[in-house]
């Protein structure tokens, strides 16, 4: 397999190798600042190596954080040299402060000032020598993982389609599409594979790992011998949704059928999940608070200051959350007062001449979704979920997209996996596109799943992609 399942979500596997990979170069990099640092003195230079294995593995943890949350380690990112090295620098910069914060309320884990500094100089260069490495060779390259569709009709050539990015590709090596008889052929040349013997013998030759059963028609000489001797062979089978999913993060819309949510592993809550996400969501929202103060008092100060004393500083807006409820959700206002007293409710477009100038600022920074933590405290939303939406144009996506409601069944959150993977949706299109990954995250939900999206979110953040 070319991917992990870890508590639910698909992790592929080069991009966890490639963690583990700078988790020990970072552990390496503690030691050799140590032996630097010491060089000249006559006494051994660790003492006690394992309490200093134990501060290396905390420093080591910190940096990895730091650039998971840079988005090294995700398939989808910008490749240039300059923005990976960039990602690197920002990631080590980040985890010197996190460091810090960490050694003030654990003081046992510090290294001292000049082995903390050797460390994050020499994690840098290892770091970034690694990365420049990994991309170079591994990371735009097929892996070994070898897949054969089974089919080269309209289904084959839409998943190629969706999957026609070469960073999708370069998670998989497709070997071929398998041309059925009957079937209209709409792959390339190259792509199509004609059998000349039973399937699972040509898999073997071939050295194929999965087979996506990608047929037009399921009905009509459905090869279930042949799937179930290639499944026995040891050739991993699955449907072409499933692989879709697998390898983007995404549950395609347009192949989903309500068979697949209602048989398909995931799409559960468990009562205990449920319980220790909410008294997650109580603390977190009550830690933020307490740090992000300030900036919030900046916001509102700011906006008192360009639209006058008498203006608003929140917003309230009428918002759909779990099981279709409404709520009313906050916001620092960064348009004008009568924004929508002529036009109505609509999307936020590029350049919107409705957002203030201190509006344009807040939205940059995400400064203006501070004041959903009050939300998220109230239990009206999570820290992580689907993004809520309005009355109006929930009843209008629900009409157009059948699956739209099932995003419903999960609080929605200040952020979210759609917010990490799709830019600011201002359209029907849009909506469909972050639909597919609310449904990802609905069907994968996890502990695990929503720290990695509130790490993620920091490059969102500082990246600011897709604000508007």
């Amino acid at each position: 397999m070319n991917t992990l399942r870890i508590f639910n979500h698909h992790v592929h596997v080069k991009f966890v190798l490639l963690g583990v990979l700078h988790f020990l170069l970072l552990i390496g990099s503690v030691f050799a600042a140590v032996n630097i640092r010491y060089i000249t003195t006559d006494t051994p230079v660790i003492a006690d190596y394992p309490m200093m294995t134990l501060k290396a593995i905390a420093y080591a943890v910190i940096i990895v954080l730091c650039l998971s949350a840079m988005g090294v380690y995700r398939p989808h990112r910008e490749n240039r040299y300059l923005a990976l090295f960039v990602r690197v620098l920002v990631a080590v910069a980040f985890g010197a402060v996190f460091a810090i914060v960490v050694y003030y309320i654990l003081p046992g884990l510090y290294l001292g000032r000049g082995v903390l500094g050797l460390a994050l100089l020499l994690s840098a260069v290892a770091v970034a020598v690694v990365q420049m490495l990994f991309h170079a060779t591994v990371a735009q390259r097929s892996p070994p993982w070898r897949v054969l569709f089974y089919g080269a009709g309209d289904n084959a050539a839409e998943l190629l389609a969706f999957l026609r990015r070469r960073s999708d590709q370069s998670l998989f090596n497709l070997v071929g599409c398998v041309v059925i008889e009957g079937e209209s052929i709409k792959v390339s040349d190259a792509l199509q594979c004609r059998l000349d013997t039973t399937l699972s013998d040509y898999a073997r030759r071939n050295a194929i790992d999965e087979v996506v059963v990608a047929m037009d028609n399921r009905r009509h000489n459905f090869p279930s011998d042949a799937l179930i001797e290639c499944r026995v062979s040891g050739i991993n089978v699955v449907d072409m949704l499933t692989f879709y999913e697998r390898q983007t993060g995404k549950v395609k819309t347009e192949l989903l059928q309500p068979s697949w949510i209602i048989f398909s592993h995931g799409f559960r809550q468990g009562a205990v999940d449920n319980v220790i996400k909410r008294l997650l969501d109580l603390v977190a929202s009550l830690v933020l608070f307490f740090v992000l103060w300030p900036f919030m008092v900046v916001a509102a100060v700011a906006i008192k200051i360009e639209d006058g004393l008498t203006a608003p500083v929140l917003f309230r807006q009428t918002r759909v959350g779990l099981n279709g409820r409404e709520f009313q959700i906050y916001k620092f206002r960064s348009m004008r007062v009568d924004a929508e007293a002529m036009s109505g409710p609509q999307w936020a477009s590029q350049d919107d001449p409705r957002i203030t100038r201190v509006g344009h600022i807040i939205r940059k920074l995400r400064i203006d979704e501070l004041p959903q933590l009050w939300n998220v405290f109230f239990g009206h939303m999570s820290l992580v979920g689907p993004r809520p939406e309005r009355p109006e144009f929930v009843q209008h996506l629900t009409t157009i997209l059948p699956y739209y409601r099932v995003r419903e069944c999960v609080k929605p959150g200040v952020t979210g996996w759609a917010q990490l993977g799709y830019p600011y949706g201002a359209s029907d299109e849009d909506a469909n596109g972050k639909l597919q990954l609310d449904l990802y995250y609905v069907k994968n939900r996890s502990l695990f799943l929503d720290l990695l999206i509130l790490i993620n979110t920091i490059e969102v953040v500082l990246f600011r992609k897709g604000s508007r």
